[in-house]
């Protein structure tokens, strides 16, 4: 939903972000800011800033720059209008209602109410357990070392000895039969009516990202098929797209996410301090849950059965996660066969080292590739450093696929240049890759003029935010329209529009922006690098640099839109003044 700006201004300024954030993090006052470790990546002295004058917070470590919204987005993976609610409940400002037409209030209510079925359904099963009819299950959960903390935790349950014990609580609840079966809970049976599936069984809610309960897994008690038993398709519940314990790996903060195979393996992780594990439900790793994961984290560790399906597991998850382009690193299990079992034998210092030896994912799959060729007959051999140069075709970046054939040549005693000729013969052959272009000198030259262009820009947005005085200086020669990237261009056009009313607001700026992404880009436009200089020559020289810089980029990015765009003309004409006359002017910082 849409909120007008002033709306987005009011909620935003009964936000401090000093208050908001010191909710999230210890803050600790040194200068004119507040400090802490960055929540967004892992560090030990602490980079990140948070300024009460500027209503911004920045970290020196990693870049990541934004307001009071950025900052909850980011944290809480929310949305712009999700965050926006948040801090409207906070400072207890009236949000407008959205209107609803009659279709989308009919699905609203509708799954509404399969949600709260589903939760009430978790309720009957969590009491269940704590009563003397789940000993059972309550004693299997015990022999599995979790603790009541934990049991607590993921709210798990147990479903007596009948199916038709849930359908007479729900019923009793005021929830029709037709919810109960639409939430997955029940089925029909010609002879005995509506009866739930789940009976006899240890009972693990599936909840979604904000611990709403969406569907259940269960685990039969004895002997009975199917072992493991889950909820259906429903209108809340889409297995492809959730993963089980995600509601609390996303907020771990551990730089990573633990991607294992079954509930248990999860809860025992997770019991043991490694927060970040999750697990696919009852289905393969699908690519809506990589895309899932990639709103979270950037590097996934696999931690699958150790068995040959676990290892045909792996491979494939490797393959997902690399199209959605995520890291992705091996954790190795053996000798025992799944985390649960690895956490009960070694513990958590154990897994930690197994964590920090985790296997690069290319390797893994070269690792698992060799064991199929007989490494001692020549002719099997070259078999395999074809499959590998077949492998590494896979890689479209020419920089990534450079670096990983070196690592291999190394790993593997095949000589490079040989490694790469291979690679090449195979690309042309298969059209799959172009052949590697190696600069001459071995660097990769990254300062292009646009980068150089841009970077400028930055500069001067952020010369001028610190010291506004500057701006009546420099007004004459430059306008918003020299700044020749979208955001850039939004947000000086904003800035010179209040710098010329005699204030500014840089965290009411970054508001303009909904998408956090752009929230980012925006941000860091206040907090580039400045050059360290010490003499006011030296200040003076840079500053007027850095101007004459912006300028000409504009005149020649405007020249190149000649024919194309009538509004270039003017740009320059204007340009080439303003050029000239920068070219024999001394702008004074004093």
């Amino acid at each position: 939903m849409y909120y007008p700006e002033e709306l987005v201004e009011e909620i935003r300024v009964k936000n401090d972000i000093v208050d908001v954030i010191s909710g999230y993090l210890t803050l600790q006052k040194k200068g004119g800011n507040h400090w802490a470790c960055c929540p967004f990546h892992n560090e030990k002295t602490p980079s990140f800033s948070v300024s009460g004058n500027k209503q911004m917070f920045h970290c020196f470590g990693c870049g990541v720059s934004g307001n009071v919204y950025t900052f909850i987005m980011k944290y809480e993976n929310y949305s712009f209008q999700e965050a926006a609610k948040m801090l409207a409940d906070r400072a207890g400002v009236q949000l407008p209602e959205m209107e609803y037409n009659e279709e989308m209030r009919r699905r609203e209510n509708k799954r509404a109410r399969l949600l709260e079925v589903s939760k009430e359904a978790a309720k009957f099963f969590y009491y269940q357990l704590r009563s003397p009819r789940g000993k059972i299950g309550y004693d299997y959960l015990n022999q599995r070392g979790l603790s009541d903390e934990t049991k607590h935790k993921f709210g798990l349950g147990y479903a007596g000895k009948s199916g038709a014990e849930l359908v007479q609580y729900l019923r009793s609840k005021g929830f029709e039969d037709e919810v109960i079966k639409e939430a997955g809970l029940a089925n029909y049976s010609e002879k005995r009516g509506l009866l739930s599936q789940f009976w006899n069984r240890v009972m693990y809610p599936i909840q979604d990202i904000n611990h709403r309960v969406i569907g259940f897994g269960g685990r039969v008690m004895g002997e009975g098929e199917p072992k493991y038993l889950n909820s259906p398709e429903t209108p809340i519940f889409d297995k492809r797209r959730n993963l089980y314990g995600l509601n609390f790996a996303r907020t771990a903060r551990s730089g990573n996410i633990i991607l294992c195979e079954g509930y248990m393996d999860v809860i025992a992780m997770q019991q043991a301090g490694f927060t970040q594990a999750a697990a696919s439900l009852g289905t393969a790793f699908t690519q809506e849950q990589a895309v899932l994961l990639r709103r979270y984290t950037d590097s996934v560790l696999l931690a699958y059965d150790s068995d040959g399906a676990g290892v045909k597991a792996t491979l494939r998850g490797i393959g997902i996660l690399r199209e959605a382009g995520l890291s992705a690193k091996v954790i190795n299990m053996r000798p025992y066969k799944d985390p649960d079992e690895f956490m009960k034998a070694l513990g958590k210092e154990a897994f930690e080292e197994r964590i920090a030896q985790a296997e690069n994912s290319f390797f893994f799959e070269i690792r698992i590739l060799e064991s199929r060729f007989d490494m001692n007959d020549p002719e099997s051999k070259t078999k395999f450093h074809r499959e590998i140069a077949k492998k590494l075709c896979e890689f479209t970046e020419d920089v990534e696929r450079e670096n990983y054939i070196q690592a291999v040549a190394d790993k593997y005693f095949i000589g490079a240049e040989n490694l790469r000729k291979l690679v090449t013969s195979y690309a042309a052959q298969t059209g799959l890759a172009k052949p590697v272009e190696r600069p001459r000198t071995g660097v990769q030259q990254r300062n292009t003029p646009e980068e150089k262009a841009r970077k400028s820009q930055r500069l001067l947005i952020t010369w001028v935010t610190d010291e506004p005085s500057l701006y009546g200086k420099i007004k004459k020669y430059i306008t918003a329209e020299d700044f020749t990237e979208e955001i850039y261009r939004k947000v000086a056009e904003r800035l010179f529009q209040e710098l010329e009313q005699g204030s500014y607001n840089p965290a009411g700026i970054i508001s303009m922006f909904e998408d956090e992404e752009e929230q980012r880009e925006a941000a860091a436009l206040f907090h580039t690098n400045l050059p360290e200089l010490h003499t006011s020559q030296e200040r003076e020289k840079a500053f007027h640099d850095i101007v004459l810089t912006v300028k000409k980029n504009s005149y020649e990015y405007y020249t190149a839109k000649l024919g194309a765009d009538v509004n270039a003309l003017n740009q320059v004409i204007e340009g080439k003044k303003a050029l000239e006359e920068l070219a024999r002017t001394h702008i004074s910082l004093d």
